[in-house]
């Protein structure tokens, strides 16, 4: 796929020029922290400390952090265990650290980068969802998924935006219905776990990339979040998830990282007319190229790819969609697993939920053809739990008005 190919398609180019325009404004601000003598301060600049924030960054990095403020190496250990273990949001917080330390950052311009819960509902099923203010007033949901398993063991599994929004626009998607502001930065992703774990009073096990937005339209933050996850907050590979629409060359990307997380493709349809009808942005990244994506990711990680289908009544629920799916899947190789999700009703939205006989019909004939499949439990139906739907209750603007940066040129938008 080339560059002016993904021009020619609005939705996806829309996409790709807001990542590039929070490419371009976070390139304005400086990552370093200068370094001067023992005693001095780090000098900063007061107009940008958007980069000065401490969640999100490594024990090494910490500790890095503390001998340019003239510490002692062990300090940013300190800093890393109030961070992550003690959860502590509040620099003056840091009960553990000198007093003249902490005015030091803070007049330096650093903070911990913690955002306050605007709204929080909980569904009768114990599904948790958060409406997070970030520092820019705009509303990021994050939800919370308690499951007991046969055993009696619990499981908690985080569900993270990646944007404030979504530009891709998938037409049973509230997400996109609610418009597009922002990428995430890491911290601001890294923060909605932790604040799941305070919720449920318990550590996260789970986390899956699949609440507001693209993450691959945000690759760089997302793969820089997953790696504080895993190694920061200790959530194993293996037990996060990172979903997407299909992105060209972003699978390729991911795959060079070599994670052992899952990687889930939100497929929808078993043929591209079909898919370009539900997700507009597949003009740009037809399904045999995705296909070969996958298999390609398979080949090079050995880690199997997930395939989301939600059941959409009447569009994509019959039996000959799952019989055609299942020949697309065997067409490209082993290793697959498609879930199904039934669709979650959202107000406004054309689309209908399917009967539960429907589902039961589509996944027995998926496995009939030897294509291993699970049915998603819905949670939180009383608790808008369809990603977007709390937002966009509260909020389609900023809570406060702020200046909209000019748009960049869409040219800038396929530099990377």
């Amino acid at each position: 796929m080339t560059s002016v190919a993904v021009l020619r398609h609005a939705p996806l180019a829309r996409a790709v020029q807001s990542r590039a325009l929070a490419i371009a404004s976070g390139s304005s601000s400086s990552s370093s922290v200068g370094t001067t003598s023992a005693v001095a301060v780090p000098s900063v600049n007061k107009n940008n400390q958007e980069s000065r924030v401490l969640l999100g960054m490594s024990e090494q990095d910490l500790q890095q952090l503390a001998l340019e403020f003239g510490q002692q190496k062990y300090r940013g250990k300190q800093l890393h265990h109030l961070l992550y273990k003690r959860k502590v949001k509040e620099i003056q917080d840091f009960s553990h650290l000198p007093l003249a330390f902490r005015n030091e950052l803070q007049e330096a311009g650093w903070n911990v980068g913690r955002s306050p819960i605007y709204k929080e509902v909980t569904a009768a099923d114990g599904t948790v969802k958060l409406l997070i203010k970030l520092q820019d007033n705009r509303l990021v949901e994050t939800v919370g998924i308690p499951v007991q398993d046969d055993k009696g063991s619990l499981r908690l599994t985080a569900c993270v935006s990646s944007q404030v929004g979504c530009p891709l626009r998938c037409s049973f998607c509230a997400t996109g219905k609610g418009g597009f502001s922002r990428n995430l930065k890491r911290h601001e992703i890294v923060e909605q776990v932790l604040a799941i774990e305070e919720i449920f009073k318990r550590r996260v096990t789970n986390v899956v990339f699949m609440g507001m937005g693209e993450p691959m339209l945000n690759l760089k933050e997302v793969l820089e979040a997953h790696s504080c996850l895993n190694k920061d907050i200790q959530i194993g590979q293996r037990m996060i998830t990172i979903s997407t629409v299909g992105v060209p060359n972003t699978i390729r990307k991911l795959a060079s990282h070599k994670l052992q997380s899952t990687l889930a493709i939100s497929l929808h349809a078993p043929n591209q007319k079909l898919r370009e009808m539900i997700v507009p942005s597949a003009k740009s990244y037809p399904l045999d190229a995705i296909m070969k994506d996958c298999k390609d990711y398979f080949l090079q990680t050995s880690r199997r790819v997930s395939f989301e289908y939600t059941l959409l009544a009447g569009v994509n629920d019959a039996v000959e969609h799952a019989i055609e799916l299942a020949e697309l899947l065997h067409e490209w190789g082993p290793g697959y697993h498609v879930n199904l999700i039934p669709f979650n009703p959202i107000e406004g939205s054309e689309y209908q939920r399917p009967y539960k006989k429907s589902v039961l019909a589509f996944s027995a004939a998926l496995e009939s053809r030897r294509i291993t499949v699970s049915v998603r439990q819905t949670r939180g139906l009383d608790a808008s739990a369809a990603c977007g739907q709390l937002r966009n209750e509260f909020q389609k603007t900023p809570l406060l008005a702020s200046a909209e940066v000019q748009q960049p040129q869409l040219e800038m938008a396929v530099a990377s």
